[in-house]
């Protein structure tokens, strides 16, 4: 995976103004995410860095609180909709960890356990991805 060079520097301000004790973390994971789809824009979304795909909100990092977890929120946007009948993707990876049939949540409590997944949540980000350029 090559270093990704359209981060958002309005995010990058953000984290480095806030000083996170998981900075590393969260780098990679803006490394991950963004290199999983070069149509994935980056902004500030709920006092966190946010993910979305063609203007619409897909992947929400939880950076706080501050000192036990990283946690990525995988949705369908800003406003609640209607249910989908089945689960979002079929990805069954044990790092989802379904809310509803549109949203889940995968959670990382150090830079190890990213490096670990980062093959499984590349495809699980491109799963949610096409999943929302089809439905």
């Amino acid at each position: 995976m090559t270093k990704q060079s359209n981060k958002n520097s309005e995010v990058t301000e953000f984290l480095n103004e806030l000083n996170h004790p998981f900075r590393k973390e969260i780098e990679k994971l803006r490394d991950c995410i963004l290199a999983s789809n070069k149509d994935l824009t980056e902004d500030i979304k709920w006092n966190s860095p946010n993910y979305c795909f063609e203007n619409e909100d897909r992947i929400t990092m939880r950076i706080q609180p501050m000192n036990t977890k990283v946690q990525l929120i995988f949705h369908r946007g800003a406003k609640k909709q209607e249910q989908p009948k089945d689960k979002w993707i079929e990805n069954k990876s044990k790092m989802l960890v379904w809310k509803e049939n549109d949203r889940a949540i995968v959670t990382f409590k150090n830079l190890q356990e990213i490096e670990n997944g980062k093959d499984e949540l590349e495809k699980i980000i491109t799963e949610w991805i096409s999943a929302a350029k089809n439905k």
